[in-house]
């Protein structure tokens, strides 16, 4: 495959680090660095830099935050997208926008090829190919994991140092991470052996619940038609928002979660995750839900969460598929507007309040005392409608 010109996805970690040298060593192509700011709270001159001294021709940092999270995180919550009962899905959803972002600078640049760091043992390769592929089909894709004589990162370790090339990872820190304003993941090195316990130290984000405060915090987010606007009564662009949500649910000890999952590739893989304000607007948005929401939209929706949230995680992002789903979820959002109220307390969040302008709670109908709005007559007719084919079954299944 020959190659002129190539833009990479850059983080200015170890293996895009190395990639910049190798590119240029292996296809002798000119190298344009990409990195997306998502808000991982890094000093991206200093990525930028590092890009430029380690080969690269041209370095582009892009402000995404606030893209990422107002189209690509909140529709995501709209769904109430989980993966595997767990995983809020922080890195799938940022692969699909800097692989975007990625497509537009190597059009700009008239680059006539992309290329990324992932492995060719995850996730991220197919989440940044399938986007690349669907955002313009005739790129031409170059995965260094999969071509390289490299087969571990101790040995780009030592390919890294052979070179000069500064590396973040090291033996006090043997595991890699992804951090974004979502959420920020652990994985690989130490984490590798699903009986050990994530070391106390390593967390970012939250205080360990035994350490978080011992008077609860109360808490009220607003919401207009499925989307977060305010917390406490204050509107906040939504990248603000989930950064002070951050902030606020990290102090408390909420958001960590451990699990072993299930790689699309094949793999099991065990991460350990943070992602305080985003458990945070989860637990809220299902409550704003449960009394704006028809029953049977409501029980639609959640049929459709699991295959929507697979969507997410396998790299879908720009499918057909999704796009329609979306479309559904969008719709049924119409009207979920109103206030949740929770009560942050040592790692939980837990619902405290909810109320709407449109709400379809109606208390005279849920009351356990005296009301005259509901016939509770009317019950009978209604159990022996629905028993009347398990009455049917029953008999035919003692006749014979």
């Amino acid at each position: 495959m020959k190659i002129k010109k190539v833009v990479l996805a850059y983080s200015g970690g170890l293996d895009t680090s190395v990639i910049i040298k190798w590119l240029k060593g292996t296809y002798g192509c000119e190298v344009i660095a990409f990195c997306a700011d998502l808000g991982q709270g890094e000093n991206l001159k200093a990525v930028k830099s590092k890009a430029l001294k380690t080969g690269a021709s041209q370095a582009y940092v892009v402000d995404l935050r606030e893209e990422f999270v107002k189209d690509y995180v909140f529709p995501m919550l709209r769904a109430n997208a989980v993966y595997e009962g767990a995983y809020l899905m922080g890195t799938s959803i940022a692969r699909p926008l800097i692989a975007k972002k990625q497509v537009e600078i190597a059009k700009k640049e008239k680059a006539d090829a992309v290329a990324h760091g992932a492995t060719g043992k995850g996730n991220d390769q197919v989440r940044f190919e399938l986007t690349y592929y669907a955002l313009q089909p005739g790129i031409k894709v170059v995965a260094p994991w999969r071509e390289w004589e490299f087969d571990s990162r101790e040995s780009l370790i030592k390919y890294a140092k052979k070179h000069g090339i500064p590396v973040p990872v090291t033996k006090k820190k043997p595991y890699s991470t992804d951090r974004n304003l979502f959420h920020i993941s652990y994985e690989g090195g130490i984490l590798e052996d699903p009986w050990a316990e994530p070391p106390a130290n390593m967390f970012t984000l939250t205080v360990s619940p035994e350490k978080a405060p011992a008077n609860p915090r109360y808490i009220e987010i607003g919401y207009e038609n499925g989307n977060p606007v305010s917390v406490d009564g204050k509107k906040l662009s939504p990248a603000n928002l989930l950064k002070k949500l951050n902030d606020i649910a990290g102090s408390h000890g909420i958001g960590r979660l451990d699990i072993v999952e299930n790689r699309y590739v094949g793999i099991k893989s065990r991460g350990v995750y943070e992602t305080p304000g985003g458990t945070v607007l989860h637990i809220a948005h299902r409550a704003i839900e449960s009394i704006t929401l028809d029953r049977e939209v409501m029980h639609l929706k959640d049929s459709l969460m699991p295959k929507y949230a697979e969507l997410i995680y396998y790299g879908y992002w720009f499918s057909p598929e999704r796009e329609a789903l979306q479309s559904l979820i969008d719709e049924a959002q119409k009207g979920v507007t109103g206030t949740v109220r929770l009560k942050l307390y040592k790692g939980n969040g837990v619902v405290v309040g909810r109320k709407s302008p449109r709400s379809l709670y109606n208390p005279e109908l849920a009351t356990f005392e005296a009301e005259t709005v509901y016939n509770q007559k009317d019950a009978e007719g209604f159990i022996k409608l629905n028993a009347l084919r398990l009455k049917i079954n029953s008999k035919c299944r003692n006749e014979k």
